[in-house]
This record gives C-alpha cells, sequence and structure tokens, in this order.
C-alpha cells in the first residue's frame, strides 16, 4: 500500500478505535511500516477521534524523525520492537480497551480458551508484567510475548495489537476488547467455563493453518497442544479466569462467616450450608464459591 492509501487508512483505524470506545483523549497509538520500510505513526499529544493526516509522522526504524509537524509518540519504542520481532507485521495498533485492561487490575488471566473463534484466530491473550509506559524496559519486556502472539495486553496500561496490515491489527485489537466482555458477562453469571483440551488443540491448529499467524505459533500447529499453555491443554480445572475470580471470592466468604458471630453474639442465626448436588461434571470452582459466597451474604442479610 502506497503512503497516500496508508495516510488515509490510519485516519480511518485511529477514528474508529476513538468510535468503539477503545481509546479516549489522547490515548493510544497507531503505525504502518511504508513501502521502503520507514515508519508512519501518529504524533505524541493528538486526539485520535480527531485525528487529520497532519498529525502523522515519518520515522526510520531506529525511531529518529524524518519528517511531519510534530513529535512520534512517546510510546514508539514498543512499536519498533514488534517490528523487530515480527517481519510479518506491517501494522501496530494500541489502545486502551477498557474491559481488557480492568481483567489486569483484577489481576484475572485472559490467557485462556474459552470462545472457539479467538482460539482460532489469536489462540490466547497473555499480560505482560507492569513497566513505565514509553520506556526500553516495556518494549523490551513485550519483545519475547510479541514473537508469539498478535494480540499482547500491558499490566494496568492497554493492549498491543500487531497485523500484516492496520485493519487486521484493529480487528485483533477488537477481538480482544469483544472477548473480555463476554467473558466478564459469563462470570457474573456464575462463571466462564473453559473449552475442552482436546477441541482447544484442534481448534487452534485449524486457526493456524487457515488464518496463520506469529510464525513461531505457525510452526507448532501440528505439535502436540500446538502453540496453546497448559491452562488450555489440561483437562480437570477450571479455566484461569474462574479461578483467581474463585480465589478472591473465597476471601469474601471466609471474611463474611468471621465477621458473623461478632455481628450477632452466640445468638446469632446459623448459616445453611448449601445443599448438595451428585457431581456428574467437572466441578466449576470459580461458579461454585461464587453461589457459596451469594448463600453466606443472603443468609447474613436476614438476620
Amino acid at each position: 500500500m502506497h503512503e497516500r492509501q496508508l495516510r488515509a487508512q490510519m485516519v480511518q483505524i485511529a477514528r474508529l478505535c476513538y468510535d468503539r470506545g477503545l481509546l479516549v483523549a489522547m490515548d493510544g497509538n497507531l503505525s504502518a511500516l511504508l513501502p521502503g520500510g520507514e515508519v508512519l505513526c501518529t504524533r505524541a499529544g493528538c486526539h485520535k477521534g480527531l485525528l487529520t493526516e497532519d498529525d502523522l509522522i515519518v520515522c526510520d526504524r531506529r525511531g529518529k524523525k524524518l519528517r511531519g509537524e510534530g513529535e512520534p509518540t512517546s510510546e514508539l519504542r514498543m512499536h519498533l520492537a514488534a517490528y523487530d520481532e515480527r517481519p510479518d507485521v506491517r501494522a501496530v495498533v494500541h489502545a486502551h480497551p477498557p474491559i481488557a485492561v480492568a481483567f489486569t487490575l483484577a489481576d484475572v488471566s485472559l490467557a485462556s480458551c474459552v470462545l472457539p473463534e479467538v482460539v482460532l484466530t489469536l489462540g490466547v491473550v497473555p499480560t505482560v508484567r507492569y513497566a513505565t509506559t514509553g520506556t526500553e524496559t516495556l518494549a523490551e519486556a513485550l519483545r519475547p510475548y510479541l514473537r508469539q502472539h498478535d494480540c499482547v495486553l500491558m499490566d494496568r496500561h492497554g493492549a498491543v495489537c500487531v497485523g500484516g496490515d492496520l485493519l487486521r491489527a484493529f480487528c485483533n485489537l477488537e477481538t480482544l476488547e469483544h472477548t473480555a466482555k463476554i467473558i466478564k458477562a459469563a462470570r457474573d453469571l456464575g462463571g466462564a467455563k473453559a473449552l475442552p483440551a482436546d477441541e482447544a488443540v484442534k481448534l487452534r491448529s485449524l486457526g493456524l493453518g487457515r488464518y496463520g499467524g506469529p510464525p513461531e505459533a505457525v510452526a507448532r500447529k501440528d505439535a502436540p497442544g500446538a502453540d496453546l499453555p497448559p491452562s488450555c491443554t489440561c483437562d480437570g480445572g477450571a479455566a484461569p479466569a474462574a479461578v483467581e475470580g474463585g480465589a478472591r471470592t473465597a476471601g469474601l466468604v471466609a471474611a463474611a462467616l468471621s465477621a458473623a458471630p461478632a455481628a450477632g453474639g452466640p445468638s446469632a442465626r446459623a448459616v445453611p450450608a448449601p445443599a448438595k448436588a451428585p457431581v456428574t461434571a467437572p466441578v466449576d470452582e470459580g461458579a461454585l464459591v461464587d453461589a457459596l459466597a451469594r448463600e453466606v451474604l443472603a443468609a447474613l442479610g436476614r438476620r
């Protein structure tokens, strides 16, 4: 794609990011490789919902500005890291999708296999440890993840999504936030159940063969487990989201139980135990603990 076309597309994708609520104010940044290998990127301090082609800067692969008004985005280092690590990547979109970022704040992993379409196209989305925005430390921390994933979350910060073009990178970002919304809704309803391990592996191998992906991941498409983590390839446990949520809810239950005697004294009404049901399928720990929490809190409210 020629520079004129890339400029028009970057403005369009930036506005889509804003319209879809994936970033606000001066947040986020986008880049794409020009035919000659230079980097076209958004300038620092520009509103993506009001972006124009005058807000775009051209830099070399070391980040030195070649032309354009203003300065390139302060987070250019992580874009350059993506291009260094992935010769197949031609575009990078960084945004702050609110629900996905909230998962990192709650310390709940999205590196799980829950939705078939996501396993097909993205596999899992890992979270990189916290590092200060715009620093070389963050760019270096991202490198090993970007080699193996098209979409990466940064703790307390946002997402970096890559692709063969800007539209693909944006689609990966949009898919991430859509997935986070669905998983949050499922957790609110009692728990997010994982795909069976054999189905997750089958889907991922199919997706890598059909849609491609990071070269390191594609190279493992026929290997046992493909490029999926153990959380997706080992049956017998709850999905990471359910386990982590269950642990926090268990703390709430414990606190409620320990507070009950003090609140009601020796004559406080006993909290009824939840009825036992025959176990006919693997137990979702998160859903079980959430149900217990509701029983406890409801009983305390009746006193």
